[in-house]
């Protein structure tokens, strides 16, 4: 299924984006050396239902999944990389921590991640995979015109993180979002310029340009959900929602306000 909204419900996508970035950017905040996962996956659930929204996640069963997700927000930690299920662990020093978080509310749901590196040591290489996959997602954002095609997106994602010199997975990426989390069109980390869906205005996609240090190869955890590294190397993911509007590309996960 494949959603455009209409100006009303594209206001309503604004305000979810925004809590989603604000909550985020809070999170990030609070995650310092020491703080267990299962902490930050309470606060994202009392934050969440604080704003009268609603959890994507919670109960989340798709087929790639272990039964219902059963968490607010995916954590992944070094080479965790994609659905990082919460558990009993204590950030360290220099841990590279992603933050992947969905919610809706009033009918239209953001999607949103951000990497960082907690605490005081500040490795060079996770630095620059982070700076890689933000830099992918700004490329993807100005591909993302009326009239261009998803494989624009693509192929914009896809070369900067190729030049950067990370392997691309292709089996998962960004996606169409709207009254559900994920929506056809999927948008892949690489492609081909001029293929696939025409962007039109009201059309919303959530970007999420991911890498692994030397590895294009998964493992699942033993939960069922957590993707890691086939390697154990670091990884790092970068996520906007997005909408398409008659000027380019707007920023749906911006955050509204100063955060710490």
């Amino acid at each position: 299924m494949i959603e455009i909204l209409n100006p009303a419900e594209l206001a309503r996508a604004r305000e979810t984006g925004a809590l989603v970035a604000d909550i985020l950017q809070s999170l990030k905040a609070r995650s310092t050396v020491g703080t267990n996962l299962l902490d930050i996956d309470r606060w994202a659930a009392t934050m969440i239902a604080e704003a009268g929204a609603q959890s994507c996640y919670v109960d989340y069963a798709p087929s790639f999944g272990r039964g219902p997700f059963g968490h607010y927000i995916c954590t992944g930690v070094n080479d965790a990389v994609l659905h990082g299920r919460p558990h009993d662990y204590a950030l360290a020093d220099g841990d590279l921590l992603t933050l992947d978080l969905a919610v809706a509310r009033h009918g239209v749901a953001a999607d949103s991640a951000i990497s960082f590196i907690v605490g005081a040591s500040k490795p060079a290489e996770s630095v620059a995979m982070i700076e890689a996959t933000e830099r992918a997602l700004n490329a993807g954002i100005a591909a993302a015109v009326p009239g261009a095609r998803i494989g624009d997106i693509s192929h914009a994602i896809g070369t900067v993180l190729g030049a950067a010199g990370y392997p691309v997975n292709t089996e998962f990426g960004g996606h169409g979002i709207g009254s559900t989390m994920h929506q056809d069109p999927h948008v892949s980390n690489t492609g081909r310029p001029g293929r696939g869906y025409t962007l039109r205005p009201g059309l919303l996609l959530a970007l999420e340009p991911w890498v692994m240090a030397n590895t294009a190869d998964l493992i699942t955890d033993d939960d069922g959900w957590t993707l890691r590294s086939a390697t154990g190397c670091r990884t790092a993911h970068s996520e906007h929602t997005i909408a398409i509007t008659d000027d380019g590309a707007e920023i749906l996960t911006l955050p509204t306000r100063p955060h710490p």
